[in-house]
C-alpha cells in the first residue's frame, strides 16, 4: 500500500465506527503555555479530558502533526541515526470522549491491524500495565483479559510505569496503555530468538506501532493522582512506522514518504544511499537527516513559526542547522540544498496537508535564505576555530563553547574538524560551560505552577465581551497560584466575563473585578488552551461571592481601532501588491498595530502611500461592521473569508466584514461598531523581518493625529534651522551639497598632509635584528587615514613593521602593521603586541597577525607606550 491509502483505510474505519474525522491542529502550539510544538494527538483535545470543555463529538479519529525536539520527549539527537525516530511525524488517532473505552478501543485495533491492513497475527505482540505499588496502582487486568480473546498468554506481557504508564508532562491527564508491537524480523531470525525478549528493547524491527492510551487520571501538581469526571480513550499510532511494516521495509527511511526526497539527494550529491545504520556511514547518516529534518522545518513554517533566536524559532532553526551541518560535512555540498526539497514535500502532502502547497513558494524562500546564512556562519566559525589557541593539540572547552553559542557548531562538528588535524577538544570545559548556560535558562525560566483549586463545579467561561464591557453576577469557578522569577501571580477563572484574553494577535483585556466590597485589579487577560485566565493582583478572600467585572474601556476601544484597522490594512495589502499577501502575525494593543505578511520585496513609498489611502478611505466611508456568529465553516469560506494558515477553526465560526466587496474575515477579536470610528490610519515603518516576510506597523487615531504632529514639529524646526527659507529642501540640498564639497577638501588636505608624512617618515626606519621597523608619533588623526599609510610604508618592504601612534576624538591610539613575511615568520604577531601596548594608554586592542589596533584613554602615556614598542623590538 502507498502512505496515501494507508492514510484514507485508517480515515474510513474509524468513521464506519460513528467517528467525526477532524483536521489536525497546528504543529506550532499558541494557546498552551506549557508546550512549544503539538508534540502528542491528545494535546488538541487536553480540556476535553479536564473537563474544561464541552464535549460536542464524543468520537473522533485524525492524524495530527507533531514534533518531538524539546523537553520531555526528545528525539532530534536519535535522528538519522536509526531507523524510526523523527522530528516532525504524523500520529493517527481514534479518540473517545467519555464514550466507549479499553473494550472497543482494543478489539477496533486487533480488526484493523488484522483484517484491514492484513498484519500477521502471530507478529503481533502487545503489552500492558503492570501495576505500581507506591502510586496505588494495580495490574490492568482489564485490558490484559481482553487481549486474551486474540492472542496467547506469551504474547501479552505486562511493563511498568515507564512503558505503559502515560503521561503528558509533570502535570494533567494520563492513564494507564496498552501498547501494540510488531515484529518484523525474517522467518529465520524469529525461529532463533523469541519476539517477546525484543519488545521495549530498542529493536528496529520488534517495533512499537500503536499506543492505547485509557485516561481515567489527572496528575497534580503535588504528584498524587485524582481520578477524570469521565474516562476517555487516547490512541496514537505512528504512521510513518505503520508504512514500513505494510510496505515490507526494514527501516522508515526506506517507505514512499522519505525514498524521494533520498533519492533527490543521491542524485544533487552525487552520493549513493547503502541503506546503513553503521555510525560511521556517515553520508547514509546526512541523507536521512535532511529528509527528516525538511519536513520538520517546512510543517513549522507553514503554521506561522520562523526561525528565529528565540523559543520555538530557535528550535526550527537549530532543527534546520543541524541538516545543513551534516549535508556540509558529509556530503560535501556547499550551496543550499533544502530549499529544493519544497515542491516535492508540497506535492506529496497536497491532499492531507494542503497549507504546505499553498505557500511552497514563500517556505522554499525562507529556507533559502537560512540556509545561505548559516553556510555563511559555517565560514566564518571555521576561520574563527583555525585561530583559535591548541595546545598539545587540545582545543580548550571554553572556545568549543564559544564555536556552539555565537557560530551554532554543534560540538561533534567541532570535533570532526579537529580529528582531521590530530586535535581533540576539552571535553570537560565543554560540557561545563554547558551546563552552566543551561543552569542559566534554568534559572531564567524557574516557574513553579499550583493546582487549580476548584470553587464551583463549571465549565469555562462564557465570553460576553462582544456585546457588554460591564458584567453583574460572575461566579470563581477556579483559582491558582503561580511563582515566576521571583513574583507570585494569581490567576482566576469565572463562569462568564467580559474580559477578552489575549488570541489572534489581539492583546488582553485589564480592569478590575468587584468582590463584595474588595476591589482585584485584573493585569492582564489569557488564553490556556480553552480557558479564560484572568491575572490578578492578590486573590479575593471570599471566593465564592457574585462577581462584578469591568473592563478598561478606554483601553478596549483603542485596541479595537487597531483591529479593525489591521483588517483593513490586510485588504489594502492584497488589492495592491497582490493576493499572494497572507497574514503571518499580528500584535493589536492599545497604542498601535503591527501586522507581518508574505510578500518577496520592500514595498515601495508609492505603494505605501497607496495602500495608506486605501484604508483612510475606507474609514471615511464608514462602513458599518457586519459579524456573522456561529457560521459553519463551510458557509464562511464559501462566501470568500480570509482563513489564516496555522490557525486551527471549529465547524462553527464567527465572520466579520467591513464592505462585502473589501475585507472578510474569521475573527474571534473586538472590532469597532464602523469604520469611521478608526479616525485616522499612518503607516509608520516597514521593513523586513525574513525571508518573504515583511512587517508594517501603524497607528490610528489620537496616537496617528499626534505622530503627523510631531513629524510637523520635526519639519518646522528644520525650516528654522534653514532661516525658514520658502523652499526648505532645495535649502537643505544646497547645505549637503557645501557639506560634500567641504567632505572632498578635508580628504584632499588630509592625504596631502599623509604624503608629506610618508615623506619623512621612510627615512626613519632601523635595520634591527633580521627586519626594518619605524616607531613614530602621527600628527594625524584620522584611523583610515594612518591604516594606508602604514600599509603605503610597507608597499616596498617585505620584511618590515610599522608602528604609529596618534590622537583622534581626543584619544590615544595605536596601530601595528607588519609586512607578510615577517608576520609568516613569527617574529612578529601584531595582534599579540598590540595587547601589550594598549595597557600603557589604558585600553585594550587586538588583532591578526600582520594588523592590529589599540584605543586608549591616557594621552599622556602614548610617548610611553611608543618606546615600550622600541624596547620590545631591540629584543626580538
Amino acid at each position: 500500500m502507498r502512505s496515501n491509502e494507508i492514510r484514507q483505510i485508517f480515515f474510513d474505519y474509524f468513521a464506519s465506527k460513528g467517528h467525526k474525522i477532524v483536521p489536525s491542529a497546528p504543529i506550532v502550539n499558541k494557546n498552551d503555555p506549557t508546550l512549544m510544538f503539538t508534540n502528542a494527538g491528545m494535546n488538541q483535545f487536553k480540556d476535553f479530558f479536564l473537563g474544561n470543555k464541552k464535549i460536542v463529538d464524543s468520537r473522533v479519529a485524525d492524524t495530527q502533526k507533531c514534533l518531538r525536539v524539546s523537553g520531555k520527549h526528545n528525539d532530534l539527537e536519535d535522528v538519522g541515526i536509526d531507523s524510526y525516530h523523527h522530528t516532525m511525524f504524523e500520529m493517527l488517532g481514534n479518540w473517545s470522549f467519555g464514550d466507549y473505552f479499553k473494550q472497543e478501543a482494543i478489539s477496533w485495533a486487533w480488526d484493523l491491524l488484522t483484517n484491514h491492513y492484513k498484519i500477521a497475527k502471530d507478529r503481533i505482540y502487545v503489552t500492558v500495565f503492570e501495576g505500581d505499588v507506591k502510586e496505588g496502582l494495580s495490574r490492568d487486568d482489564e485490558a490484559a483479559q481482553i487481549w486474551e480473546r486474540f492472542m496467547p498468554l506469551d504474547r501479552i506481557l505486562s511493563f511498568n510505569k515507564k512503558d505503559n504508564f502515560w503521561e503528558m508532562g509533570d502535570t494533567g491527564p494520563c492513564g494507564p496503555c496498552t501498547e501494540i508491537h510488531v515484529d518484523i524480523r525474517t522467518d529465520e531470525e524469529r525461529a532463533n530468538q523469541d519476539g517477546a525478549e525484543l519488545v521495549n528493547n530498542d529493536h528496529p524491527q520488534v517495533i512499537e506501532i500503536w499506543n492505547n492510551v485509557f485516561i481515567q487520571y489527572n496528575r497534580k501538581a503535588d504528584g498524587s493522582l485524582e481520578e477524570l469526571p469521565a474516562k476517555h480513550v487516547d490512541t496514537g499510532m505512528g504512521f510513518e512506522r505503520l508504512c514500513m511494516v505494510l510496505q515490507g521495509k526494514s527501516s522508515n527511511y526506506d517507505t514512499d514518504i522519505f525514498a524521494t526526497y533520498i533519492k533527490a539527494i543521491e542524485e544533487i550529491s552525487g552520493v549513493p544511499y547503502t541503506s546503513s545504520y553503521d555510525r560511521s556511514a556517515k553520508s547514509d547518516i546526512a541523507m536521512r537527516v535532511v529528509s527528516d529534518h525538511i519536513r520538520a522545518v517546512a510543517f513549522t513554517i507553514a503554521d506561522g513559526e520562523l526561525p528565529g533566536h528565540t523559543g520555538a524559532g530557535y528550535v526550527v532553526r537549530r532543527i534546520l542547522r543541524r541538516a545543513v551541518r551534516y549535508y556540509y560535512s558529509f556530503l560535501n555540498i556547499q550551496q543550499p540544498l533544502m530549499y529544493k526539497l519544497i515542491p516535492m514535500l508540497a506535492d506529496q502532502f497536497a491532499n492531507t496537508f494542503p497549507e504546505l502547497k499553498a505557500q511552497s513558494s514563500l517556505i522554499g524562500r525562507i529556507i533559502l535564505e537560512e540556509e545561505k546564512s548559516f553556510l555563511r556562519t559555517l565560514e566564518a566559525g571555521l576561520k574563527r576555530l583555525d585561530v583559535m589557541a591548541v595546545n598539545n593539540g587540545i582545543l580548550d572547552g571554553k572556545q568549543a563553547f564559544e564555536l556552539y553559542d555565537t557560530y551554532g557548531f554543534p560540538i561533534d562538528l567541532t570535533r570532526l574538524i579537529l580529528s582531521e588535524k590530530n586535535q581533540e577538544v576539552d571535553e570537560i570545559g565543554f560540557n561545563e560551560a554547558l551546563a552552566a548556560q543551561k543552569a542559566r535558562s534554568r534559572a531564567d525560566a524557574q516557574k513553579e505552577v499550583g493546582d487549580w483549586r476548584v470553587i464551583k463545579e463549571g465549565q469555562d467561561a462564557k465570553f460576553v465581551g462582544y456585546e457588554e464591557l460591564e458584567s453583574e453576577d460572575s461566579s470563581i469557578l477556579k483559582v491558582r497560584q503561580i511563582n515566576e522569577k521571583g513574583n507570585t501571580n494569581y490567576q482566576l477563572v469565572l463562569d462568564k466575563t467580559p474580559f477578552y484574553a489575549e488570541s489572534g494577535g489581539q492583546i488582553g483585556d485589564t480592569g478590575i473585578l468587584m468582590i463584595g466590597e474588595e476591589r482585584v485589579q485584573v493585569l492582564d487577560t489569557k488564553r490556556e488552551n480553552d480557558l479564560i485566565i484572568h491575572l490578578a493582583d492578590h486573590l479575593p478572600e471570599k471566593l465564592d461571592l457574585p462577581v462584578t467585572c469591568i473592563v478598561d474601556s478606554q483601553r478596549r476601544a483603542k485596541t479595537e481601532r487597531n483591529h479593525s484597522a489591521t483588517h483593513l490594512l490586510h485588504a489594502a495589502l492584497r488589492s495592491v501588491l497582490g493576493t499572494h499577501v497572507h497574514q503571518k502575525g499580528s500584535l493589536v494593543g492599545p497604542d498601535h498595530l503591527r501586522f507581518d505578511f508574505s510578500h518577496f520585496e520592500k514595498v515601495s513609498a508609492t505603494e505605501l502611500k497607496q495602500i495608506e489611502q486605501i484604508v483612510n478611505a475606507k474609514i471615511r466611508e464608514d462602513f458599518a461592521k457586519i459579524e456573522a456568529r456561529d457560521i459553519p465553516i463551510e458557509e464562511a469560506r464559501a462566501s470568500g473569508a480570509m482563513m489564516l494558515f496555522g490557525e486551527k477553526y471549529a465547524d462553527k465560526v464567527r465572520m466579520i466584514t467591513f464592505d462585502p466587496s473589501f475585507s472578510r474575515e474569521l475573527c474571534g477579536g473586538c472590532h469597532v461598531r464602523s469604520t469611521g470610528q478608526i479616525g485616522y490610519f499612518k503607516i509608520v515603518s516597514e521593513s523586513a523581518i525574513a525571508a518573504g516576510i515583511r512587517r508594517i506597523e501603524a497607528l490610528t487615531a489620537e496616537k496617528a493625529e499626534a505622530w503627523v504632529e510631531d513629524k510637523l514639529g520635526e519639519l518646522s524646526q528644520i525650516k528654522e534651522m534653514l532661516n525658514n527659507s520658502p523652499n526648505p529642501l532645495k535649502a537643505l540640498q544646497n547645505v549637503l551639497e557645501d557639506q560634500k564639497s567641504l567632505q572632498k577638501a578635508a580628504e584632499r588636505f588630509a592625504k596631502e598632509a599623509a604624503n608629506q608624512e610618508r615623506k619623512v617618515l621612510q627615512s626613519q626606519f632601523v635595520d634591527q635584528n633580521g627586519f626594518r621597523s619605524l616607531v613614530a608619533n602621527s600628527a594625524l588623526t584620522d584611523v583610515k587615514v594612518v591604516k594606508n599609510l602604514a600599509y603605503e610604508l610597507l608597499a616596498d618592504d617585505k620584511n618590515a613593521v610599522v608602528i604609529i601612534g596618534f590622537i583622534a576624538d581626543a584619544k590615544p591610539f595605536l596601530m601595528i602593521a607588519a609586512s607578510e613575511d615577517l608576520a609568516k615568520s613569527g617574529k612578529i604577531h601584531a595582534g599579540n603586541l598590540i595587547k601589550i601596548l594598549a595597557g600603557t594608554i589604558g585600553g585594550g586592542g587586538g588583532g591578526q597577525a600582520f594588523f592590529a589596533t589599540a584605543g586608549g584613554s591616557i594621552v599622556a602615556k602614548l610617548a610611553d607606550a611608543l618606546d615600550q614598542a622600541r624596547q620590545i623590538l631591540t629584543e626580538i
